[in-house]
């Protein structure tokens, strides 16, 4: 058998790494739409208040919290209203304990706040489509960042998404195209950005200052897997004066070695 040509390797590749094209499921991307309303609301919800929120027809909007609620995924109140039940702890749960990464990254994240005076995150990436905070420490000082573990956000916001797009090996033009879907409280333009992302290529983590939030600047460096994908970043995050220049670059080296650190402890537990 003749060795394939270098073309045809190459598009191998190409092909293994796009983006898989999936059916979409309505009932599912409901069922799902519903749980993560009903996550980010304190108050339980009645039926109108969930179908309207999400745009849903109520009648169906109610076929869907039954079967949830059977499946003890929401629990309903002799209101009628409707909250997460204790079904999605058995699920978080799971997760957690399939997850090693929050249990390795959390020292690192813990001794970061308390000497830099920063709140530490351990992100987790997916892709171009968004990125989960898995773990969390603050420190003492009077700032807070208003995230919690569990939080969700688009993958290519704020320094975290600088390293995403740098590292990707997704076409430009879909970066592009989900750069410009971003909201930022000062958006960046698109040639610096792209300038910015090459810059983070070459230094291995990126700064965000005061473009996703003004007057806060966010540290994100990359944590790799052996294929040289990015799966998480350690992000640290405070008033702009926290993190100038020079303190900036210090606490991005002592992270990048942190990352290199966590990378190898995954691989070895792998």
């Amino acid at each position: 058998m003749q060795p394939a040509s270098h073309s045809a390797r190459r598009a191998t590749v190409t092909a293994a790494r796009a983006p898989q094209r999936v059916r979409p499921v309505p009932a599912v991307s409901r069922a799902i739409a519903i749980l993560r309303l009903l996550g980010r609301t304190p108050e339980p919800l009645g039926v109108k208040a969930i179908a309207q929120s999400l745009g849903m027809v109520t009648s169906t909007c109610l076929h869907i919290l039954r079967v949830l609620v059977v499946e003890e995924l929401v629990k309903v109140d002799a209101t009628k209203r409707y909250s997460l039940g204790s079904g999605m702890l058995s699920l978080a749960r799971s997760v957690i304990e399939g997850n090693r990464f929050p249990a390795l990254v959390q020292p690192v994240l813990d001794r970061i706040a308390t000497e830099w005076g920063v709140t530490a995150l351990g992100v987790e990436i997916n892709g171009l489509e968004h990125m989960v905070v898995v773990a969390l420490s603050r420190s003492q000082v009077p700032f807070r960042l208003h995230v919690d573990v569990g939080s969700r956000f688009p993958a290519l916001i704020s320094a975290t998404g600088r390293l995403v797009a740098a590292f990707s090996d997704r076409p430009w033009s879909e970066i592009e195209r989900g750069f410009r879907s971003l909201r930022w409280q000062k958006a960046p333009d698109i040639g610096v950005w792209r300038k910015e992302i090459e810059g983070v290529r070459r230094k291995g983590y990126s700064i965000d200052r005061g473009n996703y939030i003004r007057g806060v600047s966010v540290l994100a460096v990359p944590v790799f897997n052996p294929r040289h994908q990015v799966t998480h970043a350690l992000v640290a995050a405070g008033v702009a004066d926290q993190l100038h220049n020079s303190r900036g670059a210090a606490l991005a080296q002592e992270m990048r070695s942190e990352a290199d650190r966590l990378a190898a402890m995954l691989l070895a537990k792998g």
